[in-house]
Order: structure tokens, then C-alpha cells, then sequence
């Protein structure tokens, strides 16, 4: 499975909900492992946590897309872009770390020289120093382009991790505080792999799932996911990427240029509107597939209307309940039926 591209967009897109889905599973598959083996009277550690400083480290390009960005998607990664000589900046750049650190596995801190960042700086169109984004599942937010007092940085912070954990189901990674300063304790640099979570009784489904999603299979997707589903009809995960699946094989062979000139022309008509949410969804477009249905919804009766409301209730389920999109459009949509 190749890393997903980072997206400067802050449209969450199918790529990153499907990493959301997938790290949410392993975060809370990975601490209950972790406090069962407490329980048990083992360490975390043993459960394959890494002292909470392992999680505080330099990186530089050669290794953003290939660490950090998978990184992201299990603790939410701090982008703190540093120069040698900007003193100015030192006192927040040791902030972020002890924070970090205090974080217990909530966050992590990548620190990147901007000498040697000359196309991350462009891509992330820095111009001035101190220049602090987040990235979350592959998806990157600025956090701070000025200096600021620590309770504004505390905050921000800790309203970072509850859109990581509420948004993209990121919840951190298992750590060990007391083995922080130990000889010998475990740590993970940025380029080394993560500790592999415990496997679950659908691990193997899912992960052929993924599989087929990466090499175009979407048939062979659709029926990993069902065969999970048939099992366990309440899995998160499946329900999630059987939707994404479905959606990617509904458009694969459409053309976009005559769908949307169908719907242009007819706006009344439910299926040109279904077809033409459908590719507004797969790329990306989730508000606006969302309110083209509301607005269908809106102006259909029976059958019609109906099969317009199941559609945008499978969307949602392509997206995620806990996208704040999805909330917003359901609260629409039960204004137009009710």
C-alpha cells in the first residue's frame, strides 16, 4: 500500500477517511492490547509502546513522504520548520518538544531544517520563520506562523489532538513513560517501522481489501468487505470501505464531461444528480455532492425522491459519521423531509 499524497486542500478526501478508518482500528486495537498487558501486571512497553521522547525527532524530504506521512496517520505529527541561527525561534521549538513529550503519545514532532526543505517550503508556501503546521492522515493545517504564549500553544494543541481523534479517528500511539531515560529503552526514529498492533479475527479481509482498493480490484474489494460484513454487519471498517468501493466502481467508467452536462441540463432529474454526486464524492467534493442531493431531495416525490435519500445515506457512510460534513447534511436533509 503506497503512502497517501498530502493534501493542502483540508478537503477531507477518500484516501484519507480510508487511513482514518484503518488507524482508528489499530489505535484502539493497539491500547486495549497495551492495557490489558498492564493489567496483567506487564509493562506497556512489552505491549510495544516507545518512551514518549522517541516520538520527538529531526527528519528532512528524502524521508516526509515515506515516514511521516504514514506516521500521521496513527499520532498526529507537528511540522516545526527550523534555521540554524533563528534564536528568535529556539524557545518555541522546545516548547512543542516538551510538549510533545507530555503528550504521552497523543502527538509527535517532526522537526525539519529549511535549508535542506527547499520543496516542502514551497509546497507549504512558507515565507517567514517561525512557520508550525500539523499533518493528520496525510492531511496538513498551519498551527502557528507567529510566536505565542504557552496556554495559546496548550490549546491549540489539545484542540489538534480532538479534531485528530474526532475527525480522522487518529488516536495516538501506545507509550511508555517510565521508560523514558532508560537504558536501553525502546524508541522509534523516524525511519523505522511501527510496532505492528495486534491482529484482529478480520485483519487478513481487510487487509485484502486494501490490497485489491491499491490494484485497481474494486470487485475484489466489494466482496472482501461483504464477506467481513457477513460476519460482523456492525464492522466500522468494512462499512466504511464497501461504500468507498462501491463508489470508485460506480464512477470508474463514467464521463465526467457528459455527466455533468446531464445534470446541467436537468436538474429535476434524480439519477443525472445522483450520478453527477457521485463524481463530485470521488473527487474529493464532499460538501458539494452533499448539497446537490439535499437539494434533489428537495424537489422529488415518492420513489424518486427515495432513491435520491438512500443514495446520500450511503454517501455518508463513504465518508464517515464522524465527518462534521456529514452532520450538517443530515441535519439538511431532515429539514426537506420533515
Amino acid at each position: 500500500m503506497q503512502p497517501r499524497n498530502m493534501s493542502m486542500s483540508g478537503v477531507v478526501d477518500l484516501a484519507a477517511v480510508k487511513a482514518a478508518g484503518e488507524a482508528k482500528a489499530k489505535a484502539e486495537q493497539a491500547r486495549a492490547e497495551a492495557s490489558r498487558k498492564a493489567a496483567q501486571g506487564g509493562s506497556p512497553a512489552s505491549a510495544g509502546s516507545v518512551p514518549p521522547s522517541a516520538l520527538v525527532f529531526d527528519t528532512d524530504e528524502t524521508q516526509f513522504e515515506s515516514h511521516v506521512v504514514p506516521l500521521s496517520g496513527e499520532v498526529p505529527v507537528i511540522l516545526d520548520f527550523r534555521a540554524q541561527g533563528f534564536e528568535q525561534g529556539r524557545e518555541l521549538s522546545q516548547l512543542l518538544e516538551r510538549l510533545t513529550v507530555e503528550a504521552n503519545g497523543r502527538l509527535a514532532l517532526a522537526a525539519l531544517d529549511v535549508a535542506a526543505s527547499q520543496n516542502l517550503i514551497r509546497e507549504f508556501r512558507i515565507e517567514a520563520l517561525p512557520a508550525v503546521f500539523a499533518l493528520v492522515a496525510g492531511q496538513a493545517m498551519p498551527l502557528f506562523q507567529d510566536f505565542a504564549a504557552e496556554d495559546e500553544v496548550r490549546a491549540i494543541l489539545a484542540q489538534l489532538v480532538q479534531i485528530a481523534e474526532e475527525r480522522f479517528g487518529v488516536l495516538g500511539v501506545a507509550v511508555d513513560p517510565a521508560a523514558e531515560g532508560a537504558q536501553g529503552a525502546p524508541g522509534r526514529g523516524p525511519g523505522e517501522e511501527p510496532a505492528e498492533a495486534p491482529a484482529g479475527p478480520y485483519d487478513g479481509l481487510l487487509d485484502a481489501a486494501v490490497e485489491a482498493l491499491d490494484a485497481g480490484d474494486l470487485g475484489g474489494a466489494v466482496q472482501a468487505y461483504k464477506n467481513v460484513l457477513v460476519s460482523d454487519p456492525a464492522n466500522t471498517e468494512a462499512k466504511l470501505g464497501l461504500a468507498q468501493a462501491e463508489l470508485l466502481a460506480r464512477v470508474k467508467d463514467m464521463n465526467p464531461q457528459a455527466v455533468r452536462a446531464a445534470a446541467a441540463e436537468n436538474p429535476r432529474d434524480p439519477a443525472a444528480q445522483i450520478a453527477a454526486a457521485d463524481l463530485d464524492l470521488a473527487g474529493g467534493h464532499v460538501a458539494d455532492a452533499f448539497g446537490r442531493l439535499v437539494d434533489t431531495v428537495r424537489v422529488t416525490v415518492g420513489e424518486e425522491r427515495d432513491s435520491v435519500r438512500v443514495r446520500l445515506l450511503e454517501m455518508f457512510e463513504a465518508v464517515g459519521a464522524d465527518n462534521p460534513l456529514v452532520s450538517s447534511a443530515r441535519t439538511a436533509l431532515a429539514r426537506v423531509l420533515f
